[in-house]
């Protein structure tokens, strides 16, 4: 689903989840979305570890002992919507069973320019906060 559309699952449903992959690194220095407008907290779990690169093999444990249930609708968002999809297939087989990956993540692909302008959390002019 897009951002919009997951933003608009996230106000509509107090169970809703937003699950952030990407990297510490990313979370600290380009920006994280801002649930608190839906009173809700992002949830942060690393899907590739940060600097080794490495996927974290314990992402279902972590996403457990964060207190996402597995009924709770999950939408999981990364920098341009590859990881997610891989973290929120690893949910599914893993017993989450709402689990949903946003498209274009937080900043989208690139433009010509290599900028990433073009679409995804940010350039759809949902809540984020940085540093």
């Amino acid at each position: 689903m897009t951002p919009v559309q997951a933003w608009e699952a996230l106000r509509g449903d107090p169970r809703a989840v937003l699950v952030d992959v990407r990297t510490r690194a990313e979370w600290a220095y380009v920006g994280l979305p801002d649930l608190r407008p839906l009173d809700k907290d992002l949830v942060t779990i690393e899907w590739q570890t940060f600097p080794e690169g490495r996927v974290n093999a314990d992402f279902a444990r972590q996403l457990e002992e964060a207190g996402v249930g597995r009924d709770q609708p999950v939408y999981f968002l990364c920098r341009s919507g590859v990881r997610s999809v891989a973290a929120a297939q690893l949910a599914t087989q893993a017993g989450w069973t709402r689990s949903h990956n946003v498209l274009d993540g937080f900043e989208g692909p690139h433009d010509a320019e290599q900028h990433r302008t073009v679409s995804g959390w940010k350039v759809a002019g949902l809540p984020w906060v940085q540093g």
